[in-house]
Protein backbone atom coordinates (compact mmCIF):
# COMPACT_ATOMS: atom_id res chain seq x y z
CA UNK A 1 0.00 0.00 0.00
CA UNK A 2 1.16 3.21 -1.26
CA UNK A 3 2.08 5.99 1.42
CA UNK A 4 3.85 8.74 -0.41
CA UNK A 5 3.40 12.45 -0.01
CA UNK A 6 1.89 12.69 -4.17
CA UNK A 7 -0.93 10.62 -2.43
CA UNK A 8 -2.32 13.51 -0.41
CA UNK A 9 -3.65 14.92 -3.62
CA UNK A 10 -3.89 11.87 -5.65
CA UNK A 11 -7.64 10.91 -4.54
CA UNK A 12 -9.06 14.60 -5.98
CA UNK A 13 -10.94 14.31 -8.92
CA UNK A 14 -8.93 15.59 -12.10
CA UNK A 15 -10.02 18.30 -14.10
CA UNK A 16 -11.91 16.71 -16.29
CA UNK A 17 -13.92 15.21 -13.10
CA UNK A 18 -15.08 18.11 -12.20
CA UNK A 19 -16.25 18.79 -15.50
CA UNK A 20 -18.55 15.42 -15.04
CA UNK A 21 -22.33 15.52 -15.05
CA UNK A 22 -23.41 12.22 -13.68
CA UNK A 23 -20.70 10.72 -10.11
CA UNK A 24 -22.04 7.80 -8.46
CA UNK A 25 -21.24 8.10 -4.76
CA UNK A 26 -22.03 6.26 -1.50
CA UNK A 27 -22.18 5.15 2.35
CA UNK A 28 -20.93 2.53 3.43
CA UNK A 29 -21.67 1.30 7.01
CA UNK A 30 -24.32 -0.16 9.82
CA UNK A 31 -27.37 1.01 10.38
CA UNK A 32 -27.35 4.26 7.92
CA UNK A 33 -30.80 4.72 6.69
CA UNK A 34 -30.77 8.02 8.85
CA UNK A 35 -27.80 9.36 7.57
CA UNK A 36 -28.26 12.79 6.38
CA UNK A 37 -25.34 12.63 3.92
CA UNK A 38 -26.80 11.67 0.81
CA UNK A 39 -29.07 14.84 0.65
CA UNK A 40 -26.32 17.13 1.61
CA UNK A 41 -24.07 15.76 -0.76
CA UNK A 42 -26.85 15.93 -3.70
CA UNK A 43 -27.87 19.15 -3.06
CA UNK A 44 -24.49 20.75 -3.45
CA UNK A 45 -23.85 19.32 -6.46
CA UNK A 46 -26.82 20.30 -8.08
CA UNK A 47 -25.62 23.79 -7.02
CA UNK A 48 -22.69 22.69 -9.42
CA UNK A 49 -24.40 21.65 -12.11
CA UNK A 50 -23.50 17.54 -11.25
CA UNK A 51 -26.34 15.07 -11.47
CA UNK A 52 -24.83 13.32 -8.30
CA UNK A 53 -26.50 9.85 -7.20
CA UNK A 54 -25.50 9.24 -3.56
CA UNK A 55 -26.25 5.44 -2.31
CA UNK A 56 -26.48 3.83 0.81
CA UNK A 57 -24.86 0.94 1.01
CA UNK A 58 -25.86 -0.65 4.42
CA UNK A 59 -24.67 -3.51 6.08
CA UNK A 60 -26.70 -3.95 8.57
CA UNK A 61 -28.17 -7.60 7.81
CA UNK A 62 -28.45 -10.47 9.82
CA UNK A 63 -25.05 -12.08 9.38
CA UNK A 64 -22.85 -9.51 7.47
CA UNK A 65 -19.89 -9.24 8.50
CA UNK A 66 -16.32 -7.66 8.40
CA UNK A 67 -15.85 -10.55 5.47
CA UNK A 68 -18.46 -8.95 3.52
CA UNK A 69 -16.03 -5.79 2.93
CA UNK A 70 -14.15 -7.17 0.77
CA UNK A 71 -16.21 -7.99 -1.94
CA UNK A 72 -18.30 -4.91 -1.21
CA UNK A 73 -14.86 -2.92 -2.16
CA UNK A 74 -14.17 -4.97 -4.99
CA UNK A 75 -17.54 -4.29 -6.67
CA UNK A 76 -17.18 -0.25 -6.06
CA UNK A 77 -14.27 -0.53 -8.35
CA UNK A 78 -15.67 -2.81 -10.45
CA UNK A 79 -19.64 -0.92 -10.82
CA UNK A 80 -17.50 2.70 -11.32
CA UNK A 81 -17.86 4.70 -8.18
CA UNK A 82 -16.78 8.03 -7.88
CA UNK A 83 -15.83 7.09 -3.97
CA UNK A 84 -17.46 6.27 -1.07
CA UNK A 85 -18.08 7.40 2.57
CA UNK A 86 -16.86 5.10 5.25
CA UNK A 87 -18.84 5.18 8.60
CA UNK A 88 -19.13 3.11 11.67
CA UNK A 89 -17.88 -0.02 12.08
CA UNK A 90 -15.72 0.01 9.10
CA UNK A 91 -13.36 2.99 9.05
CA UNK A 92 -10.26 1.10 10.37
CA UNK A 93 -11.06 -2.61 8.52
CA UNK A 94 -11.28 -1.36 5.56
CA UNK A 95 -7.55 0.33 5.52
CA UNK A 96 -5.71 -3.26 4.04
CA UNK A 97 -8.34 -2.89 1.45
CA UNK A 98 -7.44 0.08 -0.16
CA UNK A 99 -4.22 0.73 -2.22
CA UNK A 100 -3.30 3.79 -0.93
CA UNK A 101 -3.39 5.99 1.94
CA UNK A 102 -3.25 9.99 2.23
CA UNK A 103 -0.83 11.02 5.14
CA UNK A 104 -3.85 11.77 6.90
CA UNK A 105 -5.30 9.02 7.24
CA UNK A 106 -1.96 7.13 7.36
CA UNK A 107 -1.59 9.64 10.24
CA UNK A 108 -5.12 8.99 12.07
CA UNK A 109 -5.74 4.92 11.07
CA UNK A 110 -8.47 5.56 9.76
CA UNK A 111 -10.20 6.52 6.28
CA UNK A 112 -13.91 7.64 5.96
CA UNK A 113 -13.75 8.47 2.78
CA UNK A 114 -12.27 6.74 -0.46
CA UNK A 115 -11.89 8.06 -3.98
CA UNK A 116 -11.59 5.99 -7.30
CA UNK A 117 -8.95 7.63 -9.55
CA UNK A 118 -9.02 5.35 -12.41
CA UNK A 119 -9.66 2.00 -10.76
CA UNK A 120 -7.10 2.75 -7.77
CA UNK A 121 -8.48 3.15 -4.53
CA UNK A 122 -7.36 5.98 -2.32
CA UNK A 123 -8.65 6.52 1.30
CA UNK A 124 -8.89 9.91 2.83
CA UNK A 125 -9.76 11.26 6.42
CA UNK A 126 -12.45 14.48 6.77
CA UNK A 127 -13.14 13.35 10.36
CA UNK A 128 -10.54 15.29 11.61
CA UNK A 129 -10.48 17.92 9.24
CA UNK A 130 -14.58 18.26 9.51
CA UNK A 131 -14.19 18.42 13.70
CA UNK A 132 -11.35 21.12 13.31
CA UNK A 133 -13.85 23.05 11.34
CA UNK A 134 -16.86 22.61 12.92
CA UNK A 135 -14.78 23.11 16.87
CA UNK A 136 -13.44 26.84 15.85
CA UNK A 137 -16.96 27.74 14.03
CA UNK A 138 -18.87 26.91 17.15
CA UNK A 139 -16.49 27.50 19.94
CA UNK A 140 -13.82 30.40 19.20
CA UNK A 141 -11.08 31.14 21.33
CA UNK A 142 -12.08 28.02 23.67
CA UNK A 143 -9.28 27.43 26.00
CA UNK A 144 -6.80 24.28 24.16
CA UNK A 145 -4.75 23.98 27.30
CA UNK A 146 -6.05 20.52 28.09
CA UNK A 147 -8.72 18.89 26.88
CA UNK A 148 -10.05 14.96 27.70
CA UNK A 149 -11.54 12.82 24.38
CA UNK A 150 -14.20 10.05 24.95
CA UNK A 151 -14.04 7.59 22.66
CA UNK A 152 -10.88 6.22 20.72
CA UNK A 153 -12.28 4.40 18.06
CA UNK A 154 -12.18 5.47 14.42
CA UNK A 155 -13.90 9.20 14.36
CA UNK A 156 -11.70 9.48 17.97
CA UNK A 157 -8.26 8.85 16.89
CA UNK A 158 -8.99 10.93 13.65
CA UNK A 159 -10.13 13.85 15.77
CA UNK A 160 -7.21 12.82 18.70
CA UNK A 161 -5.20 13.64 15.84
CA UNK A 162 -6.67 16.80 14.60
CA UNK A 163 -7.12 18.40 18.21
CA UNK A 164 -2.95 18.26 18.50
CA UNK A 165 -2.95 20.25 14.89
CA UNK A 166 -5.09 22.44 16.01
CA UNK A 167 -3.24 23.77 19.13
CA UNK A 168 -4.71 21.53 21.90
CA UNK A 169 -1.25 21.46 24.08
CA UNK A 170 -2.60 18.41 26.62
CA UNK A 171 -4.82 16.00 25.51
CA UNK A 172 -6.05 12.40 27.75
CA UNK A 173 -8.21 9.88 26.10
CA UNK A 174 -10.50 7.71 27.50
CA UNK A 175 -11.86 4.51 26.94
CA UNK A 176 -13.04 1.23 28.20
CA UNK A 177 -10.17 -0.38 25.80
CA UNK A 178 -6.99 0.08 27.48
CA UNK A 179 -4.74 -1.24 25.15
CA UNK A 180 -6.24 0.76 22.09
CA UNK A 181 -5.70 3.94 24.30
CA UNK A 182 -2.39 3.16 25.32
CA UNK A 183 -1.67 2.42 21.81
CA UNK A 184 -3.22 5.47 20.22
CA UNK A 185 -1.26 7.69 23.03
CA UNK A 186 1.92 6.60 22.02
CA UNK A 187 1.32 6.77 18.22
CA UNK A 188 0.00 9.93 18.69
CA UNK A 189 3.02 11.23 20.93
CA UNK A 190 5.73 9.91 18.48
CA UNK A 191 4.02 12.30 15.81
CA UNK A 192 3.11 15.01 17.61
CA UNK A 193 5.75 15.03 20.62
CA UNK A 194 6.52 13.28 23.35
CA UNK A 195 4.18 13.83 26.72
CA UNK A 196 1.59 15.77 24.98
CA UNK A 197 -1.00 12.42 25.01
CA UNK A 198 -1.96 10.57 28.18
CA UNK A 199 -4.01 7.35 28.78
CA UNK A 200 -7.14 7.03 31.11
CA UNK A 201 -9.79 4.63 31.47
CA UNK A 202 -11.45 6.60 34.40
CA UNK A 203 -13.36 9.42 32.87
CA UNK A 204 -13.58 11.33 36.28
CA UNK A 205 -9.41 11.45 37.35
CA UNK A 206 -9.16 12.95 33.42
CA UNK A 207 -11.57 15.86 33.81
CA UNK A 208 -9.85 16.53 36.61
CA UNK A 209 -8.45 20.00 35.61
CA UNK A 210 -9.45 19.73 31.96
CA UNK A 211 -10.64 22.67 30.05
CA UNK A 212 -12.58 20.60 27.66
CA UNK A 213 -14.48 17.42 26.63
CA UNK A 214 -14.38 15.96 23.32
CA UNK A 215 -17.18 13.09 22.88
CA UNK A 216 -16.66 10.50 20.25
CA UNK A 217 -18.47 8.03 21.14
CA UNK A 218 -21.87 6.64 19.86
CA UNK A 219 -23.87 7.24 23.09
CA UNK A 220 -26.51 9.67 22.94
CA UNK A 221 -27.47 8.61 19.67
CA UNK A 222 -31.29 7.79 18.92
CA UNK A 223 -30.23 3.83 19.29
CA UNK A 224 -27.65 4.61 21.97
CA UNK A 225 -29.29 6.68 24.55
CA UNK A 226 -28.62 8.36 27.32
CA UNK A 227 -25.12 9.77 28.92
CA UNK A 228 -21.42 8.52 28.15
CA UNK A 229 -20.62 10.07 31.55
CA UNK A 230 -21.83 11.04 35.12
CA UNK A 231 -23.66 14.87 34.58
CA UNK A 232 -22.37 15.96 37.87
CA UNK A 233 -18.60 15.34 36.13
CA UNK A 234 -19.77 18.37 34.13
CA UNK A 235 -18.77 22.22 34.96
CA UNK A 236 -19.34 25.60 34.11
CA UNK A 237 -15.83 26.19 33.19
CA UNK A 238 -15.69 22.99 30.62
CA UNK A 239 -16.39 23.04 27.08
CA UNK A 240 -17.94 20.36 25.52
CA UNK A 241 -17.50 19.12 21.95
CA UNK A 242 -19.98 16.35 20.24
CA UNK A 243 -19.67 14.34 17.68
CA UNK A 244 -23.37 12.41 17.47
CA UNK A 245 -25.71 14.49 15.40
CA UNK A 246 -29.12 12.35 15.20
CA UNK A 247 -30.00 13.48 17.50
CA UNK A 248 -28.57 17.16 17.29
CA UNK A 249 -29.25 18.16 20.86
CA UNK A 250 -27.87 15.10 22.52
CA UNK A 251 -28.39 14.01 26.04
CA UNK A 252 -24.93 15.24 26.55
CA UNK A 253 -25.07 18.86 25.58
CA UNK A 254 -28.69 19.14 27.44
CA UNK A 255 -26.99 18.35 30.47
CA UNK A 256 -23.49 20.31 29.43
CA UNK A 257 -25.93 24.04 29.31
CA UNK A 258 -27.83 23.18 32.36
CA UNK A 259 -24.32 23.19 34.00
CA UNK A 260 -23.09 26.10 32.12
CA UNK A 261 -20.99 24.96 29.94
CA UNK A 262 -20.18 26.08 25.96
CA UNK A 263 -21.03 23.74 23.46
CA UNK A 264 -20.75 22.75 20.17
CA UNK A 265 -22.86 19.95 18.36
CA UNK A 266 -22.29 17.00 16.23
CA UNK A 267 -23.49 18.47 13.28
CA UNK A 268 -20.50 21.07 12.75
CA UNK A 269 -18.50 18.44 12.49
CA UNK A 270 -21.04 16.36 9.93
CA UNK A 271 -21.01 19.68 7.74
CA UNK A 272 -17.36 20.14 7.99
CA UNK A 273 -16.92 16.20 6.78
CA UNK A 274 -19.31 16.75 3.85
CA UNK A 275 -17.22 19.51 3.08
CA UNK A 276 -14.10 17.94 2.52
CA UNK A 277 -15.34 14.34 0.92
CA UNK A 278 -17.33 16.85 -1.70
CA UNK A 279 -14.29 18.30 -2.40
CA UNK A 280 -12.46 14.95 -3.00
CA UNK A 281 -14.84 13.70 -4.69
CA UNK A 282 -15.67 16.17 -7.05
CA UNK A 283 -12.48 18.45 -7.33
CA UNK A 284 -14.58 21.85 -6.48
CA UNK A 285 -14.70 23.83 -3.59
CA UNK A 286 -18.27 23.59 -2.03
CA UNK A 287 -20.23 26.82 -0.10
CA UNK A 288 -19.95 25.41 3.24
CA UNK A 289 -22.38 27.93 4.42
CA UNK A 290 -24.81 26.54 2.20
CA UNK A 291 -24.25 23.45 2.89
CA UNK A 292 -24.72 24.31 7.06
CA UNK A 293 -27.87 25.79 6.35
CA UNK A 294 -29.80 22.65 4.27
CA UNK A 295 -28.43 20.51 7.41
CA UNK A 296 -30.20 22.66 9.62
CA UNK A 297 -32.87 23.07 7.97
CA UNK A 298 -33.56 19.00 7.50
CA UNK A 299 -33.03 18.57 10.98
CA UNK A 300 -35.62 21.38 11.57
CA UNK A 301 -38.07 19.76 9.38
CA UNK A 302 -37.22 16.13 10.56
CA UNK A 303 -37.50 17.21 14.52
CA UNK A 304 -41.19 19.16 13.27
CA UNK A 305 -42.20 15.53 12.03
CA UNK A 306 -41.45 13.89 15.24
Amino acid sequence: MSTTNELKNEGAASPGAAKARKLLVGLVGRGIQHSMTPAMQEKEAREHGIDLHYQLIDLAEPGAGEEDLAGLVKALRAIGFAGCNVTFPYKQAILPLLDGLSEEAQAMGAVNTVVNTGGRLVGHNTDGSGWAWGFKRALPGADLSRAVLLGAGGAGSAIADAALRMGIKQLTVVDIDAGRIEALAAKLNEQHGAGRVSASTDIAAALEGASGLIHATPVGMYSVPGLPLPAELLRPSLWVSEVVYFPLDTALLQAARARGCATADGGNMAVGQAVGAFKLFTGLEPDAARIDAHFRAMIAARDQQG
